[in-house]
């Protein structure tokens, strides 16, 4: 092994076969980490994985392969970003949005402390601000409103009194509405860019709940993934939490005009009864721009048109249904039909 080699930090990418968390761990590689990546693939691809990083197909709830993966490796750095991020669908999965994004958060933590890593980076939401509180900011008071949210914040807090206690460096981020190339947007409760582009693709009206007037701002995937990456060499951001992402809102009827335009289609749409989820949700995101340099580049309507060109070359995905819902009480008319599909009529 080469003097180089030694000196390159070992960083654990968790759901680094999903989304963002392809991103990073494609970001880390880049800057010259040796890099392990955990994923049960629930909602990520195997061939996601950037090349170079090895893969374990597994589970942040299986403890054993976790402690079995810090004593191989003595991660410097933990980037945690494996989660079922669906905020509401939560509200009908309660043990299993606790089990993944809390008890699975506690052990790499645990871990993480037992193995002396340098900074263990986790993805939070904003979710945990709830609703009223705009534009959100880091000082604010969280107060969030649906179990996804709960679950992150507590993973937030669980961070500091391991950072109080023993000393663990963290960084925390609250990103929104990320979209981009390998999100999985066969997904049909959660990535609402997604969903609508796959609804064309699979020539079906772009379903919209409620009036669409509700807010997001969108952020490409551009703008957050590689700073997390090089947030754990940046002493600044230790023990901070950063909102980071887009600062333009823009309504889920100006999104579905904007994704009709970048496949060059007429907008169709269907309006479903309204949910229950916070009406409008933007953030500010000054600290991040103070402390890791971090604003928006790309807008929203470059960032969906290069997300259309690559799910033309993917093609249209049949959208699953979850399978484990506790709760199938109040849920949007659409889910519950959806689910209704999903069993077979000898089980009904």
């Amino acid at each position: 092994m080469s003097i180089a080699e030694e000196h390159r930090p070992s960083s654990l990418v968790t759901g680094g076969a999903g989304f963002i968390g392809s991103h990073v761990a494609r970001w880390c590689l880049s800057l010259n980490h040796n890099v392990v990546v955990l994923d049960d693939l629930s909602g990520g691809f195997a061939d996601q994985v950037p090349k170079g990083a090895q893969f374990v197909r597994g589970s942040v709830t299986d403890e054993r392969l976790v402690a079995g993966l810090f004593e191989r490796h003595r991660f410097d750095y933990v980037y945690h970003l494996a989660a079922y991020a669906a905020e509401g669908l939560s509200h009908f999965i309660r043990r299993f949005n606790y089990t993944n994004n809390l008890i699975g958060t506690v052990n790499l933590i645990n871990e993480a402390v037992k193995a002396g890593s340098r900074c263990f980076v986790f993805t939070s939401s904003i979710a945990v601000y709830g609703k009223g509180q705009l534009p959100m900011t880091e000082d604010m008071a969280p107060r969030p409103e649906d179990p996804y949210g709960i679950s992150k914040y507590a993973a937030e807090l669980d961070l500091a009194a391991a950072h109080e206690q023993f000393g663990l460096r963290y960084v925390v981020f609250r990103p929104h509405n990320v979209y981009g190339k390998h999100q999985n947007f066969a997904d049909p409760y959660r990535n609402v860019l997604g969903i609508f582009m796959n609804q064309i693709l699979r020539g079906e009206p772009l379903t919209i709940f409620g009036d669409g007037e509700q807010t997001r701002a969108f952020t490409h995937i551009n703008d957050v993934a590689p700073h997390i990456a090089r947030s754990v060499a940046n002493p600044a951001a230790w023990n901070q939490v950063f909102n980071i992402g887009a600062d333009r809102p823009y309504t889920v009827n100006a999104l579905a005009r904007i994704v009709a335009d970048a496949f060059e289609v007429e907008l169709r749409s269907t309006h479903l009864p309204a949910r229950n989820e916070v009406s409008h949700a933007y953030a500010s995101h000054e600290k991040a721009w103070r402390v890791l340099h971090a604003g928006p580049a790309v807008d929203l309507a470059e960032g969906v048109r290069r997300m259309a060109q690559w799910m033309r070359a993917v093609g249209a995905r049949s959208s699953k249904p979850f399978d484990g819902v506790e709760l199938p009480v109040n849920m949007p008319p659409s889910w519950a039909a959806l689910m209704r599909k999903a069993v077979p009529v000898e089980s009904r």
